[in-house]
């Protein structure tokens, strides 16, 4: 069929690109305070919802889950679902990221460790946001040209989106993405639904996708939510641990679970906005399991389409209906793309530029004006997106990009958990935790260390070992667990060997961690209790086990916890019932 986009297609796109600019540009001028650029604190329950669905809803995740689905069946979902077990835990991580009152991450690094530790954290953060960035525009530049059939190329849309989400994000900062967000994260559910309809009902629906995959050979396996020798329990546990203990270092999560005005607006947007996404997630498996049903009945084998379609399956699809059902309806779906990754980039490219300049230049350049250090986040933001760009042009796919930059939240997660729950956690500890656990990662992709696991009698019976396009590797939920245990015992190790954190420092800490946000409180200091904040009756919901802090959950955690596991549980048994 004609790829050329329409009169009508193009007219969508521009009016959405100069609108959303526009509306970043105009809320620059709101921002006069590095903190209020940084991290504003104003914002109400809806808007946090939209800015936690915005930020960590992309549409290289949709590219994901569709690849992964062509190759796997459903299962292919746990790429993107692997956070759905710990989801409802967001409710409790929101309250805890909220009181530190701090600016950026490496704020609470400094406090509990010392400067060095959050100069460590600012430069794995600022990497691990970089590389995020450029896995997003990988995504989202492969999505645009399957979707308009080479019409715009890759190559060209990288650099198109990045333009795109600088000039708005550098201008307006945290407050301009969330504002933002609202739009965009609108555009990204039209976005996620916008095929499903017509490509299920041309697959023939739900039943039309069971028969179908049911008599084609290889098929029938693709109905499982767990793959036999593949995805199955041990993956997705593995792949849930891991996202839980890099979600709190993830550097923009913080303005995610602490923008808001209260903790409530925190909890609140934090659990719903990822909820939201986990449905979603659902439309994406969904279109491309219907895709590749619909691909099947015009002739071509389950092997054809995993070769050839899989990568570009969503975008090619998209290509193929849209323009047939409603002029413009092109149009609105790349600037959906668009709106998708704009919502998470602008973020992203925010918090790394805010840990350069709050946690490594300010301590350096002391008593510059405020307007120099937003400046200077407006300047270290380009640096990190062009790093972005070049790891984008890298990239072989995006599922090898994601899973590169799982790891690097995690590797930071483990000394900031070990910090909260542990009161002998030293700074020396936390820098044994990051080495050890890089160090575990290097020893796992070193093909010598693979021949040797290989020849272990245990690397069969335990499936140490996986065989990836005729090269062996060590079995992905085995890194994490090899990486995960290396890190935490060399940080127990060291943190024993080591001399304690100052009292003084730990207390202040700890006061933070146990004294709730009041409503219109003012934080004049990062990570430090404003005056008449502390209330005796709320403050004390903890008790301690020797070295080890214990929290004590109230009645609101509790119920949004019960909550939002049954949300889960929902989904989950509403996913399962569709094919069976």
């Amino acid at each position: 069929m004609d790829s050329t986009l329409t009169f009508i297609d193009c007219l969508i796109l521009v009016v959405y690109l100069v609108g959303i600019a526009a509306l970043g540009i105009y809320l620059a001028r709101r921002s006069q305070r590095l903190d209020e650029f940084l991290m504003p604190r104003r914002f109400g329950a809806t808007m946090m919802v939209t800015h936690a669905f915005g930020t960590g809803t992309a549409s290289d995740q949709a590219v994901t889950v569709a690849s992964a689905t062509t190759q796997h069946g459903i299962s292919g979902i746990w790429y993107v679902w692997q956070w759905l077990p710990i989801t409802p835990i967001y409710w409790l991580i929101a309250p805890i990221l909220r009181r530190f009152r701090a600016v950026t991450t490496a704020d609470i690094f400094r406090l509990r460790y010392d400067a060095r530790v959050a100069v460590l954290f600012a430069v794995v953060g600022i990497a691990s946001m970089s590389i995020k960035i450029g896995v997003l525009l990988k995504g989202s530049a492969a999505l645009i040209e399957s979707g308009t059939g080479g019409l715009i190329s890759a190559e060209f849309a990288i650099p198109l989106i990045t333009v795109l989400f600088v000039v708005y994000g550098a201008a307006g900062g945290l407050a301009a993405a969330i504002v933002t967000d609202f739009v965009q994260g609108i555009l990204t559910l039209v976005f996620s639904f916008i095929l499903l309809p017509y490509v299920l009902s041309a697959a023939g629906g739900i039943v039309g996708i069971k028969e179908t995959l049911q008599s084609t050979s290889g098929g029938g396996s693709m109905l499982s939510l767990v793959a036999p020798g593949y995805i199955g329990p041990f993956f997705i546990c593995m792949l849930s641990i891991q996202g839980l203990v890099g979600v709190i270092a993830q550097p923009h999560v913080l303005g995610t679970c602490a923008a808001g005005k209260t903790e409530t607006e925190g909890r609140i947007g934090f659990l719903v906005g990822n909820l939201l996404k986990r449905v979603c997630t659902v439309a994406w498996c969904l279109t491309a399991i219907a895709a590749v049903v619909w691909y099947l009945k015009q002739g071509q084998s389950l092997e054809a389409i995993r070769s050839n379609q899989a990568d570009n399956i969503y975008g090619n699809v998209a290509r193929e209906f849209l323009p047939n059902i409603f002029p413009g309806l092109l149009g609105i779906f790349l600037a959906a793309i668009l709106a998708s990754i704009m919502s998470s980039c602008d973020s992203f490219m925010i918090a790394a530029a805010g840990l350069f300049t709050e946690n490594i230049y300010r301590p350096i350049k002391r008593d510059q004006s405020e307007q120099h250090y937003i400046w200077t986040v407006r300047i270290v933001a380009l640096v990190v997106v062009l790093g972005g760009l070049i790891f984008a042009y890298w990239l072989q796919d995006v599922v090898q990009g994601l899973t590169i930059w799982l790891k690097l939240p995690a590797m930071m997660g483990i000394p900031l958990w070990l910090g909260i729950f542990w009161r002998r956690a030293t700074a020396a500890g936390a820098w044994a935790c990051v080495i050890a656990g890089f160090a575990a990662w290097w020893l796992t992709a070193q093909s010598w260390f693979v021949d040797r696991l290989a020849q272990l009698s245990l690397s069969h019976s335990w499936r140490l070992i996986v065989s990836d396009q005729d090269q062996l590797q060590i079995y992905e939920p085995w890194k994490i667990v090899f990486y995960l245990t290396t890190a935490l015992t060399a940080g127990i190790v060291v943190s024993l060997l080591t001399r304690r954190v100052d009292a003084k420092q730990l207390e202040e800490f700890f006061e933070l961690l146990v004294t709730p946000v009041k409503r219109g409180e003012q934080v004049e200091t990062p990570c430090t209790i404003p005056k008449g904040s502390i209330d005796p009756k709320t403050r004390r919901r903890s008790f301690w086990l020797g070295d080890f802090f214990v929290p004590v959950l109230s009645r609101s955690s509790w119920i949004g916890l019960v909550i939002g596991y049954a949300c889960v549980t929902a989904i989950i048994v509403w996913f399962v019932w569709l094919f069976t």
